[in-house]
Parts: C-alpha cells; sequence; structure tokens
C-alpha cells in the first residue's frame, strides 16, 4: 500500500487526495424533536440529499483521489489493536464503558455503521424503557461536513476540538484513521493533548484556511474560540519559523455565519469569494493579524480587512460578492444556502451549488465559465482544457444541512503552488 503523505499548503492548490463521507441513515435520525439538539434548522430527505452528493462525488473523482471515512473506519478496525485504542475513546469520552464488549465483538463493517449511524438503545431496564432516546450511542448527523473534524495544515493535521459535544466523536474517529490507518504518512496534533487549560478552547476546520504555507485565515465565533486561536499560535511558536494568522471576527446568529468559510473563500490566486456585510465591514467585525517569528509572537494589530491583510502579505486578492451586485437581500439569501462556501479543485477551478444564480453569475462576469457537474462526469466537456470554471451541482437539498462543497471535503493533499 502506496502512503499518501500529508501537504496541503493553500487553499487552491490542484488537489490529490481528499477525505468525504458519504451521507446515509444517521441524517434519516433528525426529527423535529431533536433536530435542535443535531445541530440542524431542517430535516433532509436522503434520497434526494444522496443524488446530489453522488454528483458532487463524482466530480471530485475527476480531479482527485477520494477516500470514504466509512472504508477508512472499516479497514482501521480490521486491526484489533487499533479497534480496542478506538472503542476505549470513544466509550470513555460518552459514559457507555457497558456497550463496549459488545461493540468489539460486532464484524468490522457493522461496527463502522454503528459508530456513524448509532447504537440503538437495548430497553432492558425500567430507566431505559421510560427514556425517550432512541440511541444509546448518538448518530453522527453531520458527519458528512468532513471539513470540521480536523484540517491539513502543511504536513500535518490538527484534530479539531468540535464546539459540540455531539460531534466530539467525528474528532475521535478521524484522529484514529490518521494515527493508525497504514495509508496516512503525517503527525497529529491535538488540543486535548496540551498539557494548559483547554476549557475554552474550541477550533473547527470550516474556520481554518490556508491562504500560503505561512500564512492561516481563521474565524472566530460560534465555533471557534480565541483561545483556539491561541492554541495555534502556541503550536507556530514551537516551530520557530514565521507565521502569520488572520483573524476574522464572526456573527454569532444566524447559524449560517457558523464558519468562516460561511463568508470567505479562496478562489484563485487572486480571486476570493466574500460576503461583503461581514468581511467588509470593519466597524461591526474585527479582523486582527498576529505575526510570529522565531518562537514569540512579534506582533498583534488590527487591520481593515482580510483583503487588506492578505496585500500587505503581498497576497494581492480581488473579492468576488456572494449574491453580486444585487440588493443585500439577495446576497443574504444566497449567503443562507452556502452561497461563499466554494471548494476550488485547481486554481480557478471551483465547485459550488447551482441554486445559488446570482453568485454563479458574479463569477461568470469575472471569466469562470459555468459548467453543470452532470456534465463533467459525463465526459461532455474536458474540463482539464478549461483555464477557470465554477462546476455547479444541485444542492437543493444538501445545503439544508447547513454547508456547501467545501464543509463537505477534507483535502489531504494538494500540489503547491507556482
Amino acid at each position: 500500500m502506496q502512503k499518501i503523505n500529508i501537504d496541503v499548503t493553500s487553499e487552491i492548490g490542484k488537489l490529490n487526495a481528499v477525505l468525504i463521507h458519504t451521507p446515509g441513515h444517521e441524517i434519516e435520525n433528525v426529527t423535529p424533536e431533536n433536530a435542535e439538539r443535531a445541530l440542524y434548522s431542517d430535516i433532509l430527505n436522503l434520497s434526494v440529499a444522496s443524488g446530489e452528493y453522488n454528483v458532487f462525488r463524482a466530480v471530485l473523482k475527476k480531479f482527485s483521489n477520494v477516500y470514504e471515512v466509512r472504508l477508512l473506519l472499516q479497514e482501521l478496525i480490521a486491526d484489533v489493536a487499533a479497534k480496542d485504542r478506538l472503542l476505549k475513546k470513544i466509550c470513555k469520552n460518552e459514559s457507555i464503558d457497558c456497550i463496549k464488549s459488545d461493540l468489539a465483538k460486532l464484524p468490522d463493517d457493522v461496527l463502522a455503521s454503528q459508530l456513524i449511524e448509532g447504537v440503538p438503545i437495548e430497553k432492558n431496564t425500567l430507566t431505559k424503557f421510560l427514556s425517550n432516546e432512541r440511541y444509546q450511542l448518538q448518530p453522527l448527523h453531520n458527519f458528512f461536513f468532513t471539513r470540521d473534524a480536523s484540517v491539513s495544515i502543511n504536513n500535518e493535521i490538527l484534530i479539531s476540538k468540535m464546539a459540540s459535544v455531539v460531534r466530539e466523536r467525528e474528532s475521535i474517529i478521524v484522529e484514529s484513521i490518521f494515527n493508525d490507518h497504514p495509508l496516512f504518512e503525517g503527525n497529529t496534533f491535538n488540543p486535548i493533548d496540551s498539557p494548559g487549560n483547554i476549557s475554552n478552547v474550541t477550533i473547527e476546520g470550516g474556520d481554518v484556511l490556508i491562504a500560503r504555507d505561512n500564512i492561516l485565515v481563521i474565524g472566530i465565533g460560534a465555533r471557534t474560540t480565541t483561545q483556539g486561536v491561541d492554541y495555534i499560535i502556541e503550536e507556530f511558536k514551537r516551530k520557530k519559523k514565521t507565521h502569520h494568522i488572520i483573524v476574522q471576527e464572526l456573527p454569532r446568529t444566524p447559524e449560517s455565519f457558523i464558519h468562516l468559510d460561511m463568508v470567505f473563500t479562496f478562489l484563485d490566486y487572486d480571486q476570493c469569494m466574500i460576503y461583503e456585510p461581514v468581511v467588509l465591514n470593519k466597524h461591526s467585525f474585527e479582523t486582527v493579524h498576529i505575526e510570529i517569528d522565531n518562537g514569540a509572537v512579534k506582533a498583534i494589530t488590527e487591520c481593515a480587512s482580510i483583503i487588506d491583510c492578505l496585500r500587505k502579505l503581498k497576497v494581492d486578492i480581488e473579492p468576488i460578492k456572494c449574491g453580486g451586485d444585487n440588493e443585500e437581500w439577495v446576497q443574504e439569501r444566497e449567503q443562507w444556502h452556502s452561497g461563499t462556501n466554494y471548494f476550488a479543485l485547481a486554481p480557478g477551478k471551483v465547485m459550488g451549488y447551482g441554486r445559488n444564480s446570482y453568485t454563479t453569475e458574479a463569477l461568470n462576469k469575472k471569466g469562470y465559465e459555468i459548467i453543470n457537474g452532470s456534465d463533467v462526469i459525463k465526459d461532455n466537456i474536458n474540463i482539464h482544457e478549461i483555464e477557470k470554471c465554477v462546476i455547479t451541482i444541485d444542492g437543493a437539498e444538501l445545503s439544508r444541512g447547513g454547508g456547501g462543497c467545501r464543509c463537505m471535503t477534507m483535502p489531504i493533499s494538494r500540489e503547491k503552488l507556482s
């Protein structure tokens, strides 16, 4: 088995390898009663979402090697020692040591599914019989947003400290895959292993963007705390190199602003997609530049915007507006359905939801050819001969889960930028 070296030094370098999770029965277990706990504001139809996701996955496969969490997990737990380590972590974290031995006896494929789709509660006591809970181990309703549980930063993997306990198992599973699956070569680092106080530390992948190998852009808000950024600062200080962190404050409501990539994503060497009312509103949402050099914080200064700060670091970038130059209510509608959440397959070749027509039109005016994802997978067009394009996929159902194409991908390897 040829190992994959973790190597991501930008958001736009040509994609070589990516981690995804195809949504399954776990999303069917969201009900009106548990939707809020599951971090959903709506209920998805699996059959419709699966059709949209199949096109999304097939487009990825035209550009890159695609790895599925469920299959990697199944292969991982074939190793008895790795399975035991994983089950110990999960059962301890969720206080279910009583079922660990039963889980260990399951066939590998069944166990992999139950660790994602949930373990139904056995009504063998009065307490359990009268309980409204359906699961002893809750389903991972959000796992198809694989971006959040980990982040590839250069040749290492940051394991996320999730803001909600209902998503902690995602990070545990992903960490086990990168540490124990023989396919991967690279180090992981995890805030929970930090010797200091981590009670207020949270950081999720949707808030971390790799502008260049020594420049991160990080959002702080509902999912990532200032203490989470401080953890990254300490990690960079240990490397004794020059690093820059641009921190963008986000609104805490509504939930469409949960991560930075819901208001800002990179498209090409010199272009990005923004939700203007947040990214360019310096009076309401602060932008801070942190410079780290030779093991110390050299400076912390306020900036006018992410765009302005990047330009000072010689990354000259033009913003394209989510919703285009239309009225603010149009921008609001398209941002709500992940209108800024584009995923770069290569410089200038991006993928997003076709439902955001005003944003797609704005990209087209800037030289991006509009291509339907179905034409890509049917080979009706040679995508590699096109210099700049936006590949659209149907996302009317997927977007109701609260994320877009970047949310559903976790790059493992990209080509370095020239």
